[in-house]
Parts: structure tokens; sequence; C-alpha cells
């Protein structure tokens, strides 16, 4: 019997999708440990099968070039499976495969963004050997939103959004192949011994660039002193600090003079102002700002927070969560979702204000996203006793925003006293709100500096308990951490919002940056000076923002995508060709800052018995440990936890001594731990 064929992205997407539009519930059917769901919609037979992510990629075509060689410029598009690590892609593929003998008709029910695209129309042209058919739009896996989508299904695939996606598969699979492979092997030109993969691509190059310009500006920079005076205050019993006119005096002569001036002094209010200011609520939360926050919040890296969203997403609670938009159209039920959220206990409150004022209308960003709305909490709320931890936070986030959205306006207040203290102004600066407003939804993540100053008449005597003489210096600019990272590349158009999680995640597993706030590395120097010196291209902004501006073209129709990609090969083929020339001087510099960053990463502290450094050493067995370089003479030694990457943080453990490590595991927040497994902040994990 014949059947609609509906293709999802992912096996919770296909069950949602099933249970959404059929008449009666779907029957779920299980082939090689995949189900499928078989049911009526509108009467017809339907099966709704998923896939699992991208079942197709690119990979160098055979013969085109001779072994790992390059320029590679010759690509085909090779089932997921047959890759080493995702073999187990196969079961869906050829589950797929069997349902396509007896589908006459095929809906595509894949993410709507450019790789969802991509992902259906391979599936399409390589598995059911078609190259169209209908398509489901949607934001959010909702019941209602996904039986609007099927009733209201497009008559084809989204054509110009798949020539942009295959555009941005090719020039990404041009550059990482190509720069992979030369880099790779320029090792071997500069006397490495062993082998090691290095890589760079269209994004990476640039952001690696980012950070070590960022490195050397810390580097470079000179401090420079300053002085503070402050005074600490008696306002009517309340004791405050009172800040010199001056907030930085640069020469030392000048602020001993004004401290033997003031010293011993009462000070004399000689004015106050106050000032009423209103604070908006923040947008909605897009890819972006969401991963800022969220590694704000919680420290999940960009990556983290993007998957933990994505299980949200599949579950129906939150809208999809790659979007570039800051906008909520009325077309989300402003209504349906704040009565929705006003169930939960958390913010049935806040709920309850935002209808009893009604006529609710979001605060939205500038930004903009023709696929999707921003990220905000559906009406299909939760059971939080069921999410995990991660889930939770991640959940309390997107919802508190989009009830914030709605909030009021917020009013806060400053007092500025002046006070005059033997002939020298001085200033009290007072804080606090008047009026919580959409702040108070959103408390748990943000801070508000609350100092609430007593009337004080001018006139008024105010004892100084206490005149302090501070020495201080100017200090470097912060390094960048992954949440501002992923903002700096958004503001300069590198990398797209579902891609700059990975990019970030690629230059800490290649070992070019390390800690939470990104450093770049002795190996990371190395590529950044060797690339800049031989082939500034690769790092370049200003060339992958020139091929984000010809996808663009590409996906409205101004370019054709044939036209790009073989730009692309031009401008790579003289890139690659200069590469070749300094092949060998940048494979010494490769060398060199592998070695040594090797040797740094090895570190993770001093012994606490002989001085010498402790060091991670692979065992025979496969496991690290941590021992003593000072080996045999020291046999101090320490077990390390298994899977798991380990980084030096730079601190000794408060309570025994020895050095922490840093903990790195997949999918799991990072935690830090001191290496003596006797230390007592250990004595429950024994319990458990």
């Amino acid at each position: 019997m014949s059947y609609t064929l509906i293709i999802a992205e992912k096996p919770d997407a296909a069950r949602r999708i099933a249970e959404s539009i059929a008449d009666k519930t779907p029957k779920a059917v299980e082939r090689n440990g995949v189900k499928y769901y078989e049911f009526t919609a509108n009467g017809k037979l339907h099966v709704c099968v998923p896939a699992a992510g991208h079942l197709f990629v690119l990979d160098v075509k055979k013969n085109s070039v001779k072994g790992w060689g390059y320029p590679a410029f010759e690509y085909e598009w090779v089932p997921t499976f047959k890759r080493k690590g995702t073999e187990w892609t196969g079961k869906y593929f050829r589950n797929i495969q069997a349902l396509v003998k007896n589908a006459n008709e095929f809906i595509g029910a894949t993410d709507f963004d450019n790789e969802g695209e991509v992902l259906l129309y391979n599936i399409l042209r390589f598995i059911c050997n078609v190259n169209d058919a209908k398509r489901m739009k949607f934001s959010t896996l909702t019941k209602d939103e996904l039986a609007e989508s099927y009733k209201n299904a497009e008559g084809h695939l989204m054509l110009p959004t798949v020539e942009a996606g295959l555009t941005r598969h090719y020039l990404d699979a041009l550059w990482g192949f190509n720069l992979t492979r030369a880099l790779t092997l320029s090792l071997k030109a500069g006397g490495l011994k062993g082998f090691a993969v290095l890589s760079t691509g269209r994004v990476q190059g640039p952001a690696l660039a980012i950070l070590f310009e960022k490195e050397l500006e810390i580097r470079n920079f000179k401090p420079a002193p300053f002085w503070e005076i402050q005074l600490h205050v008696d306002a009517d019993g309340q004791n405050v600090i009172a800040f010199h006119e001056k907030e930085k005096i640069w020469e030392v002569e000048e602020a001993k003079r004004i401290f033997e001036a003031v010293e011993g002094n009462d000070a004399v209010v000689k004015g106050m102002k106050k000032r009423e200011f209103k604070q908006m609520p923040p947008p909605p939360f897009n890819t972006t700002e969401l991963q800022a926050e969220s590694y704000a919040q919680f420290g999940y890296s960009p990556r983290q927070s993007l998957d933990i969203a994505e299980s949200l997403y599949q579950a129906g609670y939150i809208s999809y969560p790659r979007s570039s938009s800051q906008k909520l159209p009325p077309g989300v039920g402003y209504e349906k979702i704040v009565k929705a959220l006003g169930k939960l206990a958390a913010y049935k409150k806040f709920a309850g204000m935002l209808l009893k004022k009604g006529g609710l209308k979001p605060v939205e960003g500038k930004m903009d996203d023709p696929a999707h709305p921003s990220v905000y909490a559906t009406h299909e709320v939760p059971d939080t006793k069921k999410l995990n931890a991660h889930q939770k936070r991640i959940y309390d986030l997107v919802a508190r925003r989009t009830l914030a959205a709605f909030g009021e306006l917020a009013t806060r207040e400053t007092s500025t006293v002046e006070l005059d203290v033997n002939g020298n102004k001085f200033f009290i600066v007072g804080k606090r709100t008047v009026e919580p407003g959409w702040t108070d939804i959103y408390s748990p993540y943000i801070s508000r500096d609350e100092l609430i100053l007593p009337e004080l008449k001018v006139g008024k005597a105010l004892k100084v308990n206490k005149a302090e003489l501070l020495s201080k210096e100017t200090q470097p600019p912060g390094r960048y951490s992954q949440g501002s990272l992923v903002k700096e590349l958004e503001k300069r158009s590198l990398g797209t919002k579902a891609t700059r999680a990975e990019i970030l995640q690629t230059l800490y597993d290649r070992g070019y940056v390390t800690g939470k706030s990104m450093q770049v590395t002795k190996l990371g120097e190395a590529v950044v000076e060797a690339l800049e010196e031989h082939s500034p291209e690769i790092v370049s902004e200003g060339l992958t923002r020139h091929f984000e501006e010809e996808m663009e073209q590409v996906h409205d129709g101004r370019k054709e995508r044939e036209k790009v990609v073989g730009d692309a090969r031009e401008v790579l083929g003289k890139v690659l060709e200069g590469f070749r020339k300094n092949e060998e001087f940048i494979g010494k510099k490769l060398a060199e800052g592998l070695v040594e960053a090797r040797k740094e990463a090895a570190k993770v502290g001093r012994c606490p018995k002989c001085r010498n450094y402790l060091k991670i050493i692979r065992a025979k067995t496969g496991n690290f440990f941590v021992g003593c370089s000072g080996y045999p003479g020291c046999r101090n030694m320490y077990p390390l936890p298994r899977n798991s990457k380990i980084q030096a943080v730079d601190k000794n453990c408060e309570t025994c001594g020895t050095p922490m490590v840093l903990v790195i595991r997949r999918w799991r927040r990072p935690f830090r731990m001191c290496l003596d497994p006797s230390c007592p902040t250990k004595a429950s994990w024994k319990k458990g």
C-alpha cells in the first residue's frame, strides 16, 4: 500500500509530528533500533521517519588528488555512516531507504534553515530519487503549530535556501580540507617527528587571529600608576564611601597633598541631586544572546547551551534555538504563552500580573530572521521535575526572558551627594529601585546595586571615620570568554548562529586556546604568526566576510552557487600556491609551537614534596595520571578521571595544598578538583 512519507530531522521530532497530525494515535514501528510512525491524516496513510541530522557529508572525490595531498578541489556527497565515528547513522539511512519503496508523495519536515534544507534535499535526491517535495515550515514542535504547518505545507522546497546552504558546505569543505592538509603536512616538512593534525578554516582562522590580537594587546600593555582617595563617612548612622571628584589622580604629589588636606577633617553637605531613569525590558533571546547569557550565568559553553536548548526544542518547550531574531510576532499567541507559563509555580505571580495588565506587547530588538522568530518559551510547558538540572536552568532562563519582554519598565533612582572636605570636593552616589517592573521577573539573572541614602540637608556636617589613600595601577584588557567571543564574531559577521559554537569548540579541541578566559596557547600563537607572515589570507576577516556576502547573494538569487564556489577555488588556489612555497618555514614554526604547547599543557603545578613540576603522563594502559618530573628521585603521583580532558588552573587547593585541575567531560559541565584523592573536599565522593 502506498503512503505519504514525511521526513523529520530527528527521532523526537518524528514522534511529535506524527502525534500532532494523525487522525488517531500513531503506530510506532521499530526497525534496526529506529522507530518510525504509521498513521492516517485526513483518512490518508502516512509514515513519518526520522533522520539523525545530516545523513550525507562532503568528502574529497576519490582519485581526484594523490593521497592526502593538496589542493583538493573535487568533492562528492557520501553517506555519513561511511565516516569513522558516525557509523551509527547507517540504521537511519537504511530505514529511510526501505520506506521509500512504497512512498508516492514526500513531505519535508526538517528544521527550517539552511542546514535543515540541505539535509532534506540530500535525502530526497540520494535516497528517495526525487528532487523536490512539499515543505512543512515551523518554529516550534508544539502540536498546534505542527498541525498548521502540515495543513499549509508549501508545494516545493525552499530552493534559494538549498542553494545558499550548499554553497556554505562547499566553501567550508574547500577551506577545511585543504588548509587542514596543508598545515598538517607542513609539520612533516618542518621536521616534526610523529604525526599531529592541525586545522584551520574560513572562520576558524580569523577567530583565532582575533584571540591572538587580544593576547598581544594584554602582553604589550604597560600599567600606569594612579591613586584614589576614599572617605568612610557617617551619614546619619550609615557608613558610606565618598570618592574624590578626580576618580584617578595620576600624580602622587597631588594625591598626597589632597590626602593631607582632608585627613582628620569632617565633611559638609554642599548639595544633593536625585535622578530617576527608566530601564527597558530586554528583548527576547536570539541564539547569540542566549549563548552569551548562558555562559555568564551557568558557565555553559556555546555548544553546550545549544545542545541543551535543542533538547528543550525537541520536546516542544521552547522555539527553534537557532535564530538571529530578537522579535516575537503576534502569531505565536502572546496570551496563550503567558497563561501557560502561569501554570508553573515559579512564574504564576508574574503571569498573573501581566494578564491583569492586559494589552500584551513585547519589547523587541532590532535583529530579525526571515526563517524564525526569537527563542521563546512555548505554551506547551514541561513538568519541571522531569527535566535534568541543565535543562531546568536553560528553560528557566528562556521562560523568564520571555515573560520579562512583556514586563513593565523598571524605574531606578540615583542620589548624588556633594561633600566639601576642607575645600576638596567628594561625592557619595546612592542607587535604589523605585519600581522593579520587569526586573522582578528576571531577578535571578541580574544584579541590582542598592545603596539607599538618607535625606541629607545642605550644610549638615558628617563625621569622616577614616580616610584612605589607595595606590593602584591600570589593568590590561580582559581576555574573551566563550560568551563574549560568539558576540564578537556576530558583530564582525563571521560564521553563523549555527556554526560559531562549533568553531569555538574546535579551537579548544585543537589545543589552540585554553582556559575559561580564552588564552591562546603556544601552538595557537605559532599558527597565527606563521600564517600572518606567509599566508595572511587564511586568517583574514575581509576574505571570510566577502564570501559570507557572496552566500547572501546566492540566497537572494543575485549570484549562482557555481560562480561563487568557482571564485573560491581560484582564490584558495593562489593561497595554497603561496603556502607551498613557504611550507618548510611554516612547518618549523608550527612544530616549535606544538612542542612548546605540549610541554605547557602537561604541567599542572608544583609537586608538594619536591617542588619539581607535576605533569600529565600517559600510562602503557592508555590511561593518564599526574606524576612528578623529578622521577625517579620523587615518585609522587595522582590518578586522573577517565574519559576526561584535564587542564591546569594555576591554583592550589585551599584545604590540602595540592594543585587543582579543570576536568572537562563531553556534554557535562566542567568542574575543578584538587589532585589529592584523600583531600577532605572529596569525602562525599566516596559515599556516591
